[in-house]
């Protein structure tokens, strides 16, 4: 069973995810777009909660520092 702050941490990477997926499908960039893909997904394979702020930490500050 999921614990609370899991479910709260995947809801707001899957928010951040919408964002750049929505960014990068309108600007054809595909950092932002391939960046919120796995924004979206990442959370259903990742049980630590730790581990699941880590990994989205990193997916969101991805698009800001590469740039294709």
């Amino acid at each position: 069973m999921e614990s609370e702050y899991h479910i709260v941490w995947a809801m707001l990477f899957g928010a951040a995810g919408f964002g750049y997926f929505w960014y990068g499908r309108k600007q054809r960039a595909a950092v932002p777009f391939v960046a919120g893909i796995a924004l979206f997904v990442f959370p259903y394979f990742v049980t630590n909660v730790y581990l699941l702020v880590f990994i989205g930490v990193v997916l969101v500050a991805l698009p800001y520092f590469i740039s294709l």
